[in-house]
């Protein structure tokens, strides 16, 4: 193998135990197995890559659903190896810890940019690039939160390669300085990675904690919590936004067509 096309086609399958014929066009990304669970059990579709480093599962739309795992070096390698299937659109459905009052646990947020605290982007970018979404993937997401008449927060996410930092009042003192909105692991790579690979991107986050104060540090009991009282929600927007996405983004012929001038 020679080419990263020729790579992404032999380990997207190896990494999910998913044949490629078996991808949508639409993707969401998570890093957490429940939300794959929960998507097969709702859609009744068979989830492949049981004991393998991904999961993932399919719908009769064709909308895709891959728990990567943790951290921005999983996120870049799950948008990488997307490059397989040349993906119309992939949102990432995640958790954030808040930092600021505006942005309780419970609250979503969708990001208007993630800060790249994560290391892993400068394999992708020089530090002066920023890591943004597609704002037309996010219009879709915003449009089905008010349709749920829910709500959510804008701003920019902090993304950080260190997971135990919560201790390190330094560190702390950094993320108030950035006038971040919330702080987590992936946004900036899925952004960064996403627009090195011509990938429409996004990214609607769950604020499980809120982890300036010791009190607000996440336990395995309150994100329990969290994952009782909101996660259904988190994955209902995802599926409805991308599938709405989906049943409007045009077909190869609608996109031909689109492209012939107006005489023909």
């Amino acid at each position: 193998m020679e080419t990263k096309l020729e790579i992404a086609k032999n380990w997207l399958p190896r990494y999910t135990g998913m044949p490629l014929e078996k991808f949508g066009d639409h993707i969401l990304i998570t890093n957490f197995k429940d939300y794959v669970t929960k998507f097969a059990d709702r859609f009744s579709s068979e989830i492949y890559g049981e004991g393998r480093a991904m999961q993932a599962t399919t719908n009769d739309d064709g909308l895709t659903i891959i728990n990567y795992g943790i951290g921005s070096p999983n996120a870049a390698t799950i948008m990488d190896l997307l490059v397989a299937v040349k993906p119309k659109g992939v949102l990432f459905l995640g958790k954030c810890g808040g930092l600021k009052g505006s942005s309780e646990i419970g609250n979503f947020i969708l990001p208007i940019g993630a800060i790249r605290g994560d290391g892993t982007s400068n394999d992708y970018f020089p530090p002066e690039v920023p890591a943004l979404p597609s704002f037309k993937l996010h219009k879709f997401v915003s449009d089905i939160i008010i349709e749920k008449e829910s709500d959510y927060r804008t701003g920019v996410i902090f993304t950080t390669n260190r997971r135990v930092w919560e201790h390190d009042k330094p560190f702390l003192k950094r993320l108030k300085k950035t006038t971040a909105i919330g702080v987590d692991m992936e946004t900036a790579t899925v952004f960064s990675v996403g627009h090195y690979n011509e990938i429409a991107r996004g990214a609607l986050l769950l604020v499980s904690d809120v982890p300036l104060t010791p009190e607000g540090v996440k336990t395995e009991t309150s994100d329990k919590e969290v994952t009782q009282k909101w996660v259904d929600l988190h994955l209902e927007i995802g599926i409805k936004a991308m599938t709405c996405l989906l049943y409007t983004s045009p077909s190869p012929r609608d996109a031909t067509l689109s492209r012939m001038p107006a005489s023909a």
